[in-house]
């Protein structure tokens, strides 16, 4: 049996089922281009130094309970006006929030923070919004003698938070 596939053109029921199954393919192929696309992009976007969700789930997994999340981002809007977003999006730590993490404020003009109080091969994770300024203290604890430190980033980089942000 033949069909009219359009004017002057002239398909068989294989001939439809074959362009069917090679659009669906296309589809595919088109939608896991897409996905390692926007993955290869979300990573060119992140700033030097942010570990990626894969580096932050084994670190975040070898580290089990003795994990320290140490958020370096200001509540103070006039001294770091650019927290202010993502403080919005995830509050700073406290007893009810964020039990692993403390705030351990990184002062740009001082290039210095507060060192946290625990054992120098601590596994640790810092962050602020976007990852400047939790590259600069994840350098200033290493120069300290912390040695297991990754940079997470923030709240702004979804999936790198997504590894860490609840602890």
């Amino acid at each position: 049996t033949s069909k009219s596939g359009g004017p002057g053109q002239e398909t068989d029921g294989k001939s439809d089922m074959h362009l069917a199954r090679s659009i669906a393919t296309s589809r595919r192929v088109s939608s896991i281009g897409r996905r390692s696309f926007h993955a290869t992009i979300m990573s060119q976007q992140r700033k030097a130094g942010v570990a990626s969700p894969e580096e932050l789930r084994d670190f975040v997994a070898r580290a089990g309970s003795q994990l320290l999340v140490v958020d370096v981002r200001n509540p103070d809007a006039f001294v770091e006006p650019g927290d202010q977003k993502s403080l919005a999006v995830a509050a700073l730590p406290s007893e009810a929030c964020r039990p692993m993490a403390k705030n351990l404020i990184f002062d740009r003009d001082a290039k210095a923070m507060p060192l946290p109080d625990v054992n120098k091969e601590t596994p640790i994770i810092t962050h602020c919004g976007g990852g400047g300024r939790g590259q600069k203290a994840k350098d200033y604890l290493m120069a300290n003698g912390f040695t297991n430190v990754l940079n997470g980033g923030g709240p702004k980089e979804t999936d790198c938070w997504a590894e860490f942000g609840d602890k």
